[in-house]
């Protein structure tokens, strides 16, 4: 189940599935719950793929799987991946039987019938639900509410209740408790707002670089929202983005369904106009936005292309990040602006972003997301009382005094044959007791798990994980970080006397 808000919770499901086994005389022996879990892939549903490896391994101590309904194999958009799901327990001699269902899984081509239909509904019910799903969005887009993301340098989200009222600020990670509540964009502390419009003087009317302007920021020691050093990169994305003159835009790139990430037009944007209090007027802002279009409009398409593939040169790679950052380059904006789009311009020059590419800008991803991760698990073991100290030099984390840990973000690679992997390396040189192996998801931004490894185990540099591990190693697999808690939370002992 994808959340707790619906009729099909775990729990509702699991009263039906027990009175189903008592009026049949069976014995639940196991459960399994993918809780919070979408259906519409199978990555990601762990109980089910421990389902699956548990009856084709023949470890199963069960004759038969009781399932809710048709559905909760998945909303596949393939209608036969749900099939596939129930062949392998059959082929396996388990039967497969559904609870809440009018028919009777016998095999005769009624209930054959009828479980395709059922398969093909469920994949229906999703779709029906992202384009309602997607209304609703591009409605809240419309009415000034924030569809996620941080809110950006000078400004600050804000939750309102269903009338409008002010609730209070978020910080960054909270997020809203209730489903009626909504998010919008307010301005910020007051010298932020102000030298998001003195960015904007020093390129308007001064007539300052984007890199220009992030060195005088950097003398003067003003960090990013990020608390980092500004670049000509973090300079420009301020003079772009359309929230500083106070428009809500969204559906700039879409992700429906868990399929392929696509890139949408202008044309298809959802836009709204004057939602947030403005940064900067409308005037300045469009004043920034065409000198930023007129660099490009002096060079011919030729000198476009020439400088790109001067920067594809010297860097080895090409991404809207590396553009902006270099000198003397267009903006990748002006690029998406004269030529359609990114990918359309690199096809032009005769560059393909492969796996390399992907690589360089996971890792760099994932060294922007380890300080916060190591800081969640400083706050989860501090949070059973335990001391916890972090060596500046090394990133090493001594807890209690006793025990060193070592966090490691560990990136989802995707094999030729479509299965994920996870390659953990141990830093032998700084000895780690244990080493937290944080696994992420394909897309690099939300955690799958974490491997809690001890160094007394560890027999080889390198661990190699998949979506299915052998048990000796899925032993020291967690769902969140309450294991390192466990292992750092102090027990009291009593004193004894001895007579």
């Amino acid at each position: 189940m994808s959340t707790d808000l619906q009729q099909y919770s775990t729990h509702n499901q699991l009263d039906v599935i027990r009175a189903f086994a008592e009026t049949r005389g069976l014995q639940i022996v196991r459960v399994y719950a993918d809780e919070g879990k979408s259906g519409l892939l199978l990555d990601g549903r762990d109980s089910l793929q421990q389902l699956l490896r548990d009856v084709e391994s023949g470890k199963a101590d069960y004759s038969a799987v009781l399932v809710y309904d048709v559905s909760r194999w998945g909303r596949f958009q393939d209608p036969d991946e749900s099939a596939i799901c129930e062949i392998r327990c059959k082929k396996a001699g388990v039967k497969v039987l559904y609870c809440a269902e009018q028919f009777e899984n016998d095999g005769t081509p009624v209930s054959s019938i009828i479980k395709a239909v059922k398969r093909s509904m469920a994949g229906e019910y999703s779709r029906e639900l992202s384009v309602k799903v997607h209304a609703g969005q591009s409605r809240q887009i419309r009415m000034g509410r924030r569809q996620g993301g941080p809110a950006g340098y000078g400004l600050r989200r804000t939750l309102i209740d269903e009338s409008g009222a002010v609730k209070g600020e978020l910080s960054r990670g909270d997020r809203k408790s209730l489903q009626s509540q909504r998010v919008i964009l307010t301005l910020g502390p007051a010298e932020e707002v102000e030298m998001v419009r003195g960015i904007y003087r020093a390129f308007v009317d001064e007539g300052r670089s984007e890199a220009e302007i992030a060195g005088q920021l950097n003398e003067r020691g003003v960090a990013t929202d990020l608390g980092r050093p500004w670049t000509r990169g973090t300079v420009h994305q301020i003079l772009v983005n359309d929230k500083y003159a106070g428009d809500n835009v969204w559906n700039r790139v879409s992700f429906k369904l868990k399929q392929q990430r696509v890139s949408n037009p202008p044309a298809a944007w959802v836009r709204k106009e004057g939602a947030f209090a403005a940064i900067v007027d409308r005037i300045t802002f469009a004043a920034a936005r065409q000198i930023i279009l007129a660099r490009s409009c002096r060079m011919t398409d030729n000198d476009m292309l020439n400088a790109l593939r001067g920067v594809l040169s010297r860097r080895g790679y090409l991404s809207g990040i590396v553009i902006d950052e270099a000198s003397g380059c267009p903006s990748s904006s002006a690029y998406a602006s004269r030529f359609g789009s990114l990918l359309r311009t690199y096809s032009l020059i005769g560059y393909s972003p492969l796996r390399n590419y992907q690589y360089v800008e996971i890792n760099r991803a994932l060294r922007a997301l380890h300080p916060e991760i190591v800081s969640q698990a400083e706050a989860a073991m501090r949070g059973v009382g335990a001391r916890v100290e972090r060596d500046a030099a090394t990133g090493l984390l001594l807890v209690n005094e006793e025990l060193k840990v070592s966090l490691a973000l560990s990136r989802c690679q995707r094999t030729p044959s479509g299965h994920n992997r996870w390659v953990v390396r141990f830093d032998n040189a700084l000895s780690p007791d244990i080493t937290v192996a944080v696994r992420m998801e394909p897309d690099a931004k939300s955690i799958r798990d974490y491997y809690l490894l001890p160094a007394i185990d560890a027999s080889t540099s390198l661990v190699r994980l998949g979506d299915h591990n052998h048990f000796a190693i899925e032993a020291y697999r967690c769902d969140d970080l309450g294991g390192l808690s466990r292992l750092a939370r102090r027990t009291a002992l009593r004193r004894i006397r001895y007579e």
